[in-house]
């Protein structure tokens, strides 16, 4: 391991100042690599409000994959598969119950989703786009920064750093200053789990989320049902509830307060529990 041979040894483990947030997932798309988490227009509603009434603080909503070898589809593609699925969120007034995550890099389905009451931007590009900056900063809503090497198609070809945890720093610095040149206030980190990143460097970056803390930004990490999981222990992506629990719980220790997952009420009850024992030590700060 050794990307992470010159990170800082953490000599104290510490929640996160931050309340925990569970960001439930729901993806437009028939080719999401977890079959429980595709819905359309006609079941969604129902899921939402599953969703809600088991814990989750916010809901992440894609139409398109971000998988390993995943092929990118044209725009208004995405946007034809999302629209219908924001239009029953905007008609049914469902953001007054719950904040709406956008997960696009795509400027039009942005728009789309925030002008149908949409309060986050989920992009797996980092800001890549200018246009995604200045659409979200006119919004004044909270972005995702996550970190990806490369793109879906390619990002698990020999992924390479460094060292894993300083390159990505560097990177959460430079996307930082461009946020906030646009006019971005809020900012949530994601180190990506997953994308464009070996086993080692997944382990790494999961124990030593602290450092980023000093971009005094909330952290978010999604490694629900993930094929790391795969990696340490034989499982399929039906069998990763045990393992994706291990790593979010660890997770909220370390560090982050956002927590993006596919099976809300079993993180609900998880992370309740932990918060129990771990008051016992510290008070929760909310």
């Amino acid at each position: 391991m050794k990307d992470c041979q010159s990170s800082l040894k953490k000599s104290l483990r510490s929640t996160s100042r931050h309340k925990t947030k569970i960001m439930g997932v729901i993806n437009a798309n028939e080719d999401s690599f977890y079959q429980k988490s595709r819905f359309d227009e006609f079941g969604v509603i129902e899921k939402i409000q599953s969703m809600i009434g088991d814990g989750a603080n916010i809901i992440d909503i894609g139409a398109v994959s971000s998988r390993p070898g995943s092929i990118s589809v044209d725009s208004r593609e995405e946007l034809k598969r999302i629209q219908p699925i924001c239009d029953l969120i905007y008609k049914e007034k469902l953001y007054e119950h719950v904040l709406f995550s956008i997960d696009s890099y795509a400027p039009e389905v942005i728009k789309y989703s925030l002008d149908c009451g949409f309060k986050i931007v989920n992009d797996i590009t980092g800001l890549k786009d200018d246009e995604v900056a200045k659409i979200t900063a006119q919004y004044n809503a909270q972005l995702v920064i996550m970190h990806m090497q490369k793109m879906p198609d390619n990002m698990q070809a020999n992924p390479s750093y460094k060292n894993v945890i300083t390159d990505i720093g560097d990177f959460f610095e430079k996307q930082i200053k461009k946020a906030r040149y646009f006019g971005i206030k809020n900012i949530v980190l994601d180190v990506g789990i997953g994308f464009g990143k070996t086993l080692e460097h997944n382990l790494c970056l999961l124990n030593n989320l602290e450092y980023y803390k000093k971009f005094d930004c909330e952290l978010l990490i999604g490694a629900s049902r993930k094929s790391l999981i795969d990696n340490i222990i034989t499982s399929t992506v039906d069998e990763r509830l045990p393992g994706t629990l291990a790593i979010h719980l660890e997770s909220i220790k370390n560090g982050a307060s956002i927590i993006r997952c596919h099976d809300v009420k079993e993180h609900y009850q998880a992370i309740k529990v932990q918060e129990a024992i771990l008051s016992e030590r510290n008070p929760i700060i909310t």
